[in-house]
């Protein structure tokens, strides 16, 4: 099972950087790279963190394929 994700629309959506993503969430920019390009899946604690610093509920972030 693969867990798609909608972090890099969403954050462009919303005129984000990469590092000011990371910042508001306390990980590097590195870190929100490899979570966009789908070579990490987040903690659920951290996937509630990205959910919440952009705005959208976490089903609209990431999905099960």
């Amino acid at each position: 099972m693969k867990i798609n994700n909608n972090v890099q629309p969403v954050r462009k959506s919303l005129h984000l950087t990469q590092e000011s993503l990371a910042k508001q969430i306390g990980v590097s920019r590195r870190f929100i790279f490899s979570i966009e390009k789908g070579n990490y899946t987040p903690s659920l604690m951290l996937a509630f963190q990205l959910a919440q610093a952009l705005k959208t509920p976490l089903t609209d972030l990431f999905t099960m394929q």
